[in-house]
């Protein structure tokens, strides 16, 4: 049984697994994005990430922590001049996994892991995503916030909601029948009696 065993080892030594998680650490930085196994991926993770937020503070000593760890001048240039700088305002969760399958011959799980803000495409999805907010229709939050009555917070919300509908439904034309009823004709003595 794995009781309290945290580290995957990827069946290697210690030395084996650290010359690997440092060449796949130095990879990923030039790289931006590197393919390999998700056990390696999750691995690769608890190490990388470590190195990103140290480099965020461009120290000598900062420097000389990461190089003992990625062993190669060029990594360490470029982590500490443009991936730092791109990473700069976020607090963590520098990398993302992206599973792609099993893998012929052996069935191993394979993804991809990249550095977050390097894919544009992904960017520019979430920013999408992000300004197509829904918000409450009972306006709880918003008369709290602006101290107003919740029936007018809800008119305030719920007006631009109906004209971008409007704006974005297709018009389409309803043909109507109009049933004709039998058309009574009243008498002048009909009248009279009423």
């Amino acid at each position: 049984m794995r009781h309290n065993r945290t580290i995957n080892h990827l069946g290697r030594t210690y030395s084996h697994r650290a010359a690997l998680l440092s060449n796949m650490a130095t990879s990923l930085i030039k790289h931006k994005r590197i393919f390999t196994t998700l056990a390696k991926a999750k691995e690769l993770r608890k190490y990388v990430e470590p190195l990103i937020t140290k480099s965020k503070e461009d120290t000598t000593h900062s420097r000389r922590l990461v190089f003992a760890e990625l062993h190669d001048k060029y990594a360490v240039t470029e982590l500490f001049q443009e991936v730092a700088q791109k990473v700069g305002d976020r607090p963590g969760g520098y990398t993302r996994i992206i599973k792609t399958g099993n893998r012929l011959g052996d069935n191993a799980e394979t993804c991809f892991i990249e550095l977050v803000d390097y894919n544009e495409l992904m960017a520019k999805e979430g920013k999408k995503a992000a300004t197509k907010t829904r918000r409450s229709r009972r306006g709880g939050s918003g008369a709290a916030k602006t101290g107003a009555p919740a029936a007018e917070a809800v008119v305030k919300e719920e007006a631009p909601v109906a004209e971008e509908v409007v704006a974005e439904a297709p018009v389409a034309e309803v043909a109507t029948e109009v049933e004709e009823l039998p058309v009574v004709e009243e008498t002048p003595a009909a009248n009279a009696e009423a």
